[in-house]
C-alpha cells in the first residue's frame, strides 16, 4: 500500500486535499460540442477580428469543407498537421478543420517563430501538411515532401466527404512545443480526453455560455490560446481576436484567461462586463488580484502544458478551491512516496489531465511520466519539478522549483524565492 507509512490523519488527507472531483465529460471531442452549437445556433457570432465576423453555421460549414481537403491530401486519423498563423478567423477554421478530419493541430506563431524552430517543428511533429496564411507562407521551411495550404484562399473550401470514423478521446488533439533541458523544444501530446475535461468541466468552463465574449490575447502557440479559443467556441461564445489595441479587445469581454504580467496593462475599471479572469503562468501579485477581485471572479491557476494548462485551480479569497475535476495532486519525497501534511517535497500531477508524452523522446518521457500507484490501472503521473507543501487548510503552497538531471536525481535548490522570502506581496498558494 502506498500510504501506508502515513498516519491515518495524513493518508486521509492525501486524497482529501489532493483528489479533484469525479466529474463525467459528457463530451470528450471538443470539437463536437463547437459543432452542436453549429446546428443550434447557427447565426450566433462564433468570432470577430479587425470588424470582420464569422457565425457558428459559417465556421462549421468552412471548416467541414478544408477538412474534405486535407482528407484528400492523405490527411488521417492520428497524423499531425501544421497550423502555422497568427491570430485570425481563417486560424480558427484550419484549427477545427484539422479536428474534423481526426487529426491533432501543432500550432506556432509564424510571425514570431524562428525558421529553424519552426523546421524542429515539421520534424518532430513529423507533419505532412501545413496550413498558413498567404503572406506567411514564404517563411515556412516547407520540405520538399510537404503540402501547403493557405487559409485565407478560398480554393480550400470545396465540399466533399470527411472520415467516417471520429478520433478516439485518447488520440492526440494539439501538440504544443514546450522549451525542455539545453533549451530543445519538446511537442506534448494533448488529448482530446485532456482538453475536454479541462474546458468542458467546472471551474475550467468558466460558466462561458451563449452571448460570452472571450478575448484571445495570446498567440496560438500558447497553451492558454487552447483555453481562450476552445473554451470559448466549445460553450458556444463569441471568440474576441485581440489586434494591436488590447484596450479595444478587452473593454467588452466577459471573461479573460492571461498571464499577470499582460493582466497588469489592463485596468479593470474600462472592462465593465468582465465577471471572470483566469491568471496563469506565475504568481500573481497580491496587489493585482486584489483589484481584480473587486470587479470579478479571479482565479489563480497553476500547472504545466504537461498536465494540460493547469493542474489546481482556486478562487482568490475567501474561497478555497481544489486539483481541479478529476485530476490528482501529490506531495512526494525523494523516493516518491507522499509526505505528511506539511512536508515539501515535490508537486506530481495525476488524472486526466495528464498529457500523452512528448513526441520522439523517449528517455525524456521515463524521467517525467511514470506509473501512478495511487490511481493504478495503468494510469500516469507527471513531475512537475515544482517544490510544494499542503498548508493545515488545504491549500498548496507553491516554493519554488527543483531541478533534475536526465535520470531524474533531484537537487532541491529553488530556483524561485520560498513563500518566506517572497512575503505578502506575492499569491503563492493555491486554494
Amino acid at each position: 500500500m502506498p500510504l501506508r507509512h502515513l498516519t491515518p490523519r495524513d493518508q486521509h488527507l492525501f486524497w482529501q486535499y489532493g483528489r479533484g472531483a469525479d466529474v463525467p465529460v459528457h463530451e470528450p471531442l471538443v470539437h463536437r460540442a463547437v459543432e452542436r452549437h453549429a446546428i443550434v445556433h447557427p447565426h450566433a457570432v462564433a468570432a470577430e477580428h479587425h470588424g470582420a465576423t464569422l457565425t457558428y453555421g459559417e465556421l462549421d460549414r468552412y471548416a467541414g469543407a478544408l477538412a474534405a481537403r486535407l482528407v484528400r491530401e492523405g490527411v488521417r486519423p492520428g497524423d499531425r498537421v501544421g497550423l502555422f498563423a497568427r491570430r485570425s478567423i481563417p486560424t480558427l477554421v484550419g484549427l477545427l478543420a484539422v479536428l474534423k478530419a481526426g487529426a491533432a493541430y501543432v500550432p506556432q506563431d509564424i510571425g514570431r517563430t524562428p525558421p529553424a524552430q519552426l523546421a524542429h517543428v515539421i520534424r518532430t511533429a513529423r507533419t505532412r501538411v501545413i496550413l498558413t496564411q498567404k503572406e506567411h507562407a514564404p517563411r515556412v521551411p516547407l520540405p520538399a515532401d510537404h503540402r501547403l495550404i493557405a487559409l485565407d484562399d478560398p480554393a480550400p473550401y470545396d465540399p466533399g466527404p470527411v472520415p467516417p470514423l471520429p478520433p478516439h478521446p485518447d488520440d492526440s488533439c494539439c501538440v504544443l512545443f514546450v522549451p525542455g533541458p539545453a533549451g530543445r523544444r519538446h511537442g506534448v501530446q494533448l488529448t482530446h480526453r485532456n482538453i475536454a475535461n479541462l474546458l468542458l468541466t467546472e471551474p475550467g468552463g468558466f460558466g462561458i455560455r451563449p452571448g460570452d465574449r472571450v478575448v484571445q490575447l495570446l498567440g496560438i502557440a500558447s497553451g492558454l490560446a487552447v483555453w481562450e479559443i476552445l473554451g470559448c467556441l466549445a460553450h458556444g461564445a463569441t471568440l474576441a481576436i485581440r489586434g494591436t489595441d488590447t484596450d479595444a479587445a478587452t473593454r467588452t469581454a466577459s471573461v479573460l484567461i492571461t498571464s499577470p504580467a499582460v493582466l497588469s496593462g489592463i485596468d479593470p475599471a474600462d472592462c465593465p462586463r468582465v465577471r471572470t479572469v483566469a491568471v496563469v503562468g506565475e504568481p500573481c501579485p497580491r496587489p493585482l488580484a486584489d483589484r481584480w477581485s473587486r470587479r470579478a471572479a479571479l482565479f489563480h491557476c497553476r500547472g504545466p502544458a504537461e498536465t494540460t494548462v493547469v493542474t489546481t485551480m482556486g478562487r482568490h479569497a475567501p474561497v478555497t478551491g481544489r486539483p481541479t475535476p478529476n485530476n490528482t495532486v501529490y506531495v512526494l519525497g525523494a523516493d516518491r512516496r507522499p509526505l505528511p501534511i506539511g512536508e515539501t517535497g515535490e508537486v506530481w500531477a495525476g488524472g486526466d489531465g495528464v498529457s500523452a508524452g512528448y513526441l520522439g523522446d523517449d528517455a525524456l518521457n521515463a524521467e517525467r511520466y511514470v506509473p501512478d500507484p495511487f490511481l493504478g490501472e495503468g494510469r500516469a503521473m507527471f513531475r512537475t519539478r515544482d517544490l510544494g507543501r499542503w498548508t493545515p487548510d488545504g491549500g498548496l503552497e507553491h516554493l519554488g522549483r527543483a531541478t533534475a538531471d536526465r535520470a531524474g536525481t533531484p537537487d532541491r535548490r529553488p530556483l524561485l524565492r520560498t513563500a518566506a522570502e517572497r512575503g505578502a506581496g506575492t499569491v503563492a498558494v493555491t486554494r
